[in-house]
């Protein structure tokens, strides 16, 4: 046999012997059967995590489908291997941004995007662990489940936990609005499908090794929007109930109408009219539905980027069905699904929704962020913040309090005695910083973890995963430094502060909540009918 023979016969022995390994690794995986189809996922030895990226959990959302309830899946014949992540949804902006974390125009992006991915620990075991749904965040118009590798919090709860990280439909797709939609087809998409993943969860996560009667859902910024949403779906009467507990990582409540209140008519009179279709015509949602998706791509990042600066363009509205009344008033009544909630801000929420090279006039700003404010309502506005530094300094304490800190405080108040409160204030605490301790391996342009400190970065998470696990963020699943976590109350308003100190030093201490922003939260809760939240 000549040397180059050899050589050949080498690198084909080397070949067969690496395709075995793959299969001998595949085959070890064990096959969920969702009764649609079977699932085949991929086994990391190292971590003990099985990991099935992409289980599609509704039919694609196209043609016909647009703008309809989710639907189940197809069944489909043989096993699936789900070992890369799904094609994301379309994408938009955020409404004059100068700068986006993610990209606008990927060609992976798919409006066929109903998918989910779990992640287990627990796949051969008979002990059902409690799980974990991660609603990804990015305004209602960013985001997949790509972003976020669900094995990470497996790993930070010492493999307590089973992780199911959702894809929604987003911006016009998900979240087009007005009567037409209402007559021809569903409003709030996007949060059915939410609503249809938690229901996949509740039938089929213990096949995977998670416990569907101790199910916390957790999200960060719109996200965490999306929780208060599922807290006061159905008036608080979700049935059956698809989750214990609730996690909001900077909620998130931007202006919430009525579906065919002015604002969102416009909006989607706007889409008919740069797509073709006639609004006024009694067939304009199936007009609609007909146009090339391509192209409503395109009118969705048009809209979403002509927005107000830091605001999104398409979010959900009230339904009268699926959201009964305005979360305000919800979240007043008691009207609440799950029984318990954690809920963490940042201390600099605002920042990066404000362009901080403009010098502004607060009163024409508030006007302009809220534009069912009149004069009167603004320059009240104006008259409440003006102690609180330059108007720049103002501007960015209004969108933080308005948008994202208030709406948490009247979420906490919904929960009486039975939910925790949190900040994350490791400077700068701006929005999203906080991800990166519970997904180290995300990726956002020019953001990074701001402390990587071991013991901070434990005591940071574990408060997140011992409350998923045990309802209480002091039954540690490891040791930490922080100490007892008070309830929260309208009577007590203790909140847990995570810091650094100016050594450097982890800083983990309780404190109570500055009345003074209590009470400008009061002022927000008492104008929420024109704020439309």
């Amino acid at each position: 046999m000549t040397l180059a023979s050899l050589k050949t016969l080498h690198t084909s022995l080397f070949f067969l012997v690496a395709l075995r390994a793959v299969h001998s690794a595949h085959a070890s995986t064990p096959i969920v059967d969702l009764g649609y189809a079977q699932y085949q996922g991929v086994f990391d030895a190292a971590l003990n995590i099985t990991s099935f990226l992409g289980i599609r959990y509704a039919a694609a959302p196209t043609g016909n489908l647009r703008w309809r309830v989710p639907s189940p899946p197809f069944t489909v014949s043989g096993v699936q291997l789900v070992d890369t992540n799904p094609p994301p949804c379309y994408q938009g902006l955020l409404g004059g941004a100068p700068t986006n974390p993610l990209t606008a125009r990927d060609n992976a992006q798919s409006e066929d995007c109903l998918f989910l991915s779990v992640y287990s620990p627990a796949i051969n075991s008979t002990k059902l662990l409690p799980t974990i749904v991660w609603i990804h965040g990015g305004g209602y118009v960013l985001g997949s489940a790509g972003d976020y590798n669900g094995a990470e919090l497996v790993q930070e709860s010492n493999n307590e936990v089973v992780v199911v990280v959702i894809q929604y439909r987003l911006g016009l797709f998900g979240f087009l609005a007005g009567e037409q939609v209402q007559d021809g087809g569903v409003l709030n998409a996007g949060l059915l499908d939410q609503d249809f993943a938690l229901r996949w969860v509740n039938k089929n996560i213990r096949k995977f090794g998670g416990d569907p009667e101790k199910v916390t859902i957790w999200g960060e910024s719109a996200g965490a929007g999306s929780v208060i949403q599922h807290v006061v779906a159905h008036g608080g009467k979700t049935e059956p109930q698809l989750f214990r507990a609730a996690i909001t990582s900077s909620t998130f409540l931007p202006s919430q109408y009525v579906y065919n209140d002015k604002i969102p008519q416009t909006l989607f009179d706007d889409v008919a009219a740069q797509a073709g279709c006639t609004a006024a015509d009694s067939d304009a949602l199936e007009c609609l539905r007909g146009v090339d998706a391509a192209a409503l791509l395109e009118i969705n990042l048009n809209l979403t980027l002509a927005g107000f600066q830091g605001t999104v363009t398409f979010v959900p509205v009230i339904d009268k069905s699926f959201i009964t009344q305005s979360p305000t008033e919800l979240l007043a009544q008691g009207s609440v699904n799950g029984d318990i909630l954690l809920s963490m801000t940042n201390t600099n929420e605002g920042v990066i929704f404000v362009n901080q090279s403009v010098e502004y006039d607060v009163v024409q700003y508030v006007g302009q962020l809220f534009p069912l404010f009149g004069t009167e309502e603004s320059a009240a506005v104006a008259s409440i913040y003006e102690s609180l530094g330059s108007p720049l300094d103002q501007v960015n304490a209004i969108m933080k309090e308005s948008i994202f800190v208030c709406p948490t405080y009247r979420l906490l108040d919904a929960f009486p005695n039975a939910s925790y409160k949190g900040e994350y204030a490791v400077p700068p605490a701006l929005h999203g910083d906080d991800v990166f301790y519970y997904f180290p391996s995300v990726v956002f342009a020019g953001s990074m973890l701001q402390f990587n400190n071991t013991i901070f970065r434990t005591a940071f998470d574990q408060g997140f995963f011992s409350f998923a696990a045990h309802l209480d963020p002091n039954a540690k699943l490891l040791p930490t430094i922080t100490p007892a976590w008070p309830k929260w109350s309208e009577s007590a308003t203790q909140e847990m502060v995570f810091n650094r100190s100016e050594a450097g030093a982890p800083l983990v201490e309780g404190a109570l909540t500055d009345e003074a922003l209590l009470d400008r939260c009061e002022f927000w809760k008492s104008v929420h009918s024109l704020t439309g939240q």
